[in-house]
């Protein structure tokens, strides 16, 4: 607050004034350049803009009875209106301390409806319903709570060793969950490759066995075309065919494979 005696004045932009004649109020001011009578009237300008007061910590009680330390911060102005600066004025002394107890004892009444678990978690709702109270009560001053904030809610150091405690409880117990789910989901994927890798064997063992079944079809169908009434041919082949299959050494003559072949380092004669 100013207080201006001179007969020629300026208010600033951001304050709004009254002019007192005698001690009573004569009239409102606006920002700009003011007059007034010399010794008879001076004139007491308030600064409208946002304040931002503190709300010191304090101890409350929880509704589960346990003492906590809170607080705050407020941001609080004069309305600019001539009423309410006049309010500001005559309605309140000290608008500014006002609004701190104010506070401090809406404060106690927030957080003592509430358990310790509520007050934790409910820091944007207490400081709601600090504001829309304080902004209902502080209009008869003239002035509008802008906002209110809870800074800190500090419990008991016991109490903040229990919370840890259990803090730390529930981290672990959500890694031995996720390390569980890791082997489970592992198993299923070692299970799923099982799975597959047996299925292309089965599938392997299949088509070999197709293979073979074409290979005997293949070889009949030769046998019943080109050795048809020549068995012992036939024959000759097939030992021939046996032969290789266990890495023999074949001796070719003149006449053919016939008259001979090594099984292993010993000949064999054939007739």
């Amino acid at each position: 607050m100013r207080v201006l005696f001179f007969p020629i004045y300026i208010v600033r932009q951001y304050e709004r004034g009254v002019v007192e004649f005698l001690g009573k109020y004569r009239r409102f001011v606006n920002p700009g350049l003011n007059f007034q009578i010399p010794f008879l009237e001076i004139t007491r300008t308030r600064d409208i803009r946002e304040h931002t007061m503190d709300i010191n910590p304090q101890q409350v009680i929880t509704k589960d009875n346990v003492e906590i330390t809170v607080d705050g911060l407020i941001w609080v102005r004069p309305n600019e209106d001539a009423e309410s600066i006049k309010k500001t004025f005559y309605n309140i002394d000290n608008w500014k301390k006002a609004v701190i107890e104010l506070a401090q004892t809406n404060l106690r009444q927030e957080f003592g409806a509430l358990t310790l678990d509520e007050c934790l978690v409910a820091r944007e709702s207490i400081s709601v319903n600090l504001k829309n109270s304080l902004d209902i009560l502080a209009d008869e001053w003239g002035l509008k709570v802008s906002k209110v904030e809870i800074k800190q809610i500090d419990p008991p150091n016991d109490i903040k060793s229990a919370m840890h405690k259990q803090k730390m409880a529930e981290q672990e117990r959500r890694s031995m969950r996720l390390i569980a789910m890791g082997k489970y989901e592992a198993a299923e994927q070692e299970k799923l490759a099982l799975i597959q890798k047996a299925e292309g064997e089965k599938e392997a063992e299949i088509r070999v066995a197709e293979g073979k079944a074409k290979a005997i079809e293949l070889i009949n169908e030769a046998a019943e075309k080109y050795f048809k009434g020549n068995a012992k041919e036939l024959k000759q082949l097939e030992v021939l065919e046996a032969s290789l299959k266990e890495n023999s050494k074949v001796i070719i003559t003149e006449k053919g494979i016939s008259p001979s072949i090594i099984l292993g380092d010993l000949p064999v004669k054939k007739e």
